[in-house]
């Protein structure tokens, strides 16, 4: 079926049930950010690929609710597909449900599966669209009319060794218990597969570029449940997960499980549980909705995981090393396009003994393409790499144990004074929040300020957010803190790992991005208080041969040319005489 036909389709079946809207999320039943192939149900609608979107049909329209991180990307593959793309004017605003209010007559009925919208979503639907009368209802229309849907997959999940880990199972749940004391709580369901990964101390194979696994948890003082599908777990995991505490029940029975609750109270985290739970749950449970006490409990790193990500991070600067040396010497001699340099730094990666896959698809732009924040080569656009200008590279990898995200732009030749200008700011911008020293409680959006002030100053500013969590061998994106304009009311605390990651994006021209991950550590304690700073853990040279020196303070300078010997004393020992002479060459101080 082409996607016309396959939009055709799903108006057939409004038609015969009654519905005058359909919604169809990007998202899974655990409100994951990359979701089983089973659950890309926008990318089988209407061939956008993209990680975050909406889709919207009506008898009369069809779009697709995306932020500027897509548009260039949603125009092209949107083409006589029967959608529009309708371009968000807030990043991670629902911005259709008012579309739907002023489009649609009062009583209407808006549909969708309950499994795959958020509690928060849903309700948010729910109550916007009350005013009208309208009504809401629980609809899969796509699992008819999709031939051959995949099915749930049902590679093994191995539980790590718990000295890996740092904290064992049943020392992480008595910290959960406590949280879940405080909240005044009986039941705890678990949605998040990043959060039961991290909880369970089990690692999977299920979604793309994360190391999750399918399952749920439930909760109570003095029992756990996991459910999980029969087969995920070998004889030796299961007799290991049931000496450690653990009941096993079948992932479906999770619904059924919910539905029989009575009289308790029970802890839902809103923005990771899915609506269909909120739904199933009897009028006699008290439903307290506060984020799940393990998305805290995971963001500070125990010094285990810390040694091990140090280590990580060493295996991926040796392969970033060994892929920017090779780029630099083959350059206008062979041809090398955005793909097949994405590919290149994947193999060099896969040389290490730890390396585990990569942690997402790599952001690979050359000229105007890395004016687009989160451009992924494919076939169509796919640009050949020439002896000039800037090429940015975004990209990360999975080892055991450990997860890394790095963004560098180099030069490939020739570069213009405006490219050299804005490498220069968003250095500076980098290099502003890495030296940054802050008291303890500061959050995201005050750090953010100050990665953007050189900015501001020559009134440049980007879209997206400076910073996100990173995973223990985990997803590369994780919360809950982040460095970004939104009033977060989370704080940058000790034995988080962050990213700072500044940008200038000119479109059609060019883009620069400069992204490490710091850990927060402390700084010192003064009569005014405790303060904490940041120590930068990623290890990979940055390029100074077309920084512009006078555009930086002292201070700054004195920065980067310690971390650029810091890189270099790092990942000596890993390189060969004639890489480590490259690298020496690339640290040289400015």
């Amino acid at each position: 079926m082409t996607y016309q036909e396959k939009l055709s389709a799903i108006r057939a079946k409004m038609m015969a049930v009654g519905i005058d809207a359909y919604i169809i999320p990007s998202s899974d039943p655990h409100m994951s950010e990359y979701v089983p192939d089973r659950y890309k149900c926008i990318q089988f609608a209407s061939g956008f690929t993209g990680s975050a979107g909406t889709l919207v049909i009506t008898q009369k329209f069809a779009g697709l609710w995306a932020d500027f991180r897509y548009f260039e990307q949603a125009n092209q593959q949107l083409e006589g597909s029967g959608y529009e793309l309708v371009k968000l004017k807030v990043q991670h605003t629902p911005e259709y449900i008012g579309w739907l209010d002023e489009q649609l007559p009062a009583r209407s009925i808006v549909a969708f599966d309950y499994q795959l919208m958020s509690m928060v979503l849903g309700e948010e639907i729910k109550q916007a669209l009350s005013v009208k009368q309208f009504a809401i209802q629980d609809l899969d229309l796509l699992t008819e009319i999709w031939e051959n849907r995949p099915a749930l997959p049902n590679d093994l999940a191995t539980l790590l060794p718990e000295e890996d880990c740092g904290q064992d199972f049943k020392s992480k749940l008595v910290d959960l218990r406590l949280e879940m004391q405080k909240a005044k709580t009986d039941i705890h369901v678990i949605s998040s597969l990043d959060d039961l990964a991290w909880l369970f101390n089990i690692r999977g194979n299920d979604v793309s570029y994360n190391p999750v696994v399918l399952c749920y948890a439930l909760i109570t003082a003095d029992e756990v449940a996991l459910y999980i599908n029969d087969g995920k777990l070998s004889p030796d995991d299961l007799n290991l997960l049931a000496e450690r505490g653990g009941t096993i029940k079948h992932y479906q029975n999770i619904s059924a499980d919910i539905q029989g609750l009575a009289n308790c109270t029970i802890l839902l985290d809103g923005k990771r549980t899915c609506y269909k739970f909120l739904t199933q749950l009897s009028s006699t449970v008290r439903i307290i909705k506060e984020t799940n006490p393990v998305v805290f409990l995971k963001s500070i790193k125990n010094e285990i995981e810390i040694k091990n990500t140090r280590a990580a991070m060493v295996s991926d600067g040796i392969a970033l090393t060994r892929f920017f040396k090779w780029l630099e010497e083959n350059i206008g001699k062979i041809e090398i396009t955005e793909l097949s340099a994405s590919q290149k730094v994947k193999e060099f990666r896969e040389l290490g003994k730890t390396f585990a896959g990569i942690s997402f698809a790599s952001i690979a732009g050359y000229g105007p393409h890395a004016a687009l924040p989160h451009y992924c080569p494919d076939e169509k656009s796919n640009l050949e790499l020439l002896p000039k200008g800037l090429f940015l590279l975004d990209s990360g990898g999975h080892y055991f144990y450990g997860t890394t995200d790095i963004t560098r732009t180099v030069p490939l030749g020739e570069t213009t004074e405006e490219e050299k200008m804005d490498y220069t700011l968003v250095l500076s911008a980098m290099i502003f929040g890495s030296a940054a020293k802050f008291p303890k409680g500061t959050r995201g959006y005050q750090i953010d300020g100050i990665c953007r002030q050189q900015l501001w100053q020559q009134g440049i500013n980007y879209g997206h957010g400076t910073g996100h969590g990173v995973g223990y061998y985990l997803n590369v994106h994780e919360g809950p803190q982040n460095i970004g304009p939104s009033n977060a009311a989370v704080a940058v605390d000790p034995g988080m790992i962050t990213s700072i990651e500044p940008g200038i994006y000119r479109p059609g021209r060019h883009g620069v991005r400069i992204e490490n991950l710091v850990l927060t550590v402390p700084a010192e304690t003064t009569y005014f208080g405790e303060f904490l700073q940041f120590e930068t853990v990623t290890l990979a040279y940055i390029d100074t041969s077309i920084v512009v020196a006078e555009w930086l303070l002292p201070e700054q300078i004195n920065w980067l040319n310690a971390y650029n010997q810091m890189v270099y004393e790092r990942l000596k020992p890993g390189l060969s005489e004639d890489e480590a002479l490259w690298l020496a060459g690339k640290c040289k101080a400015i």
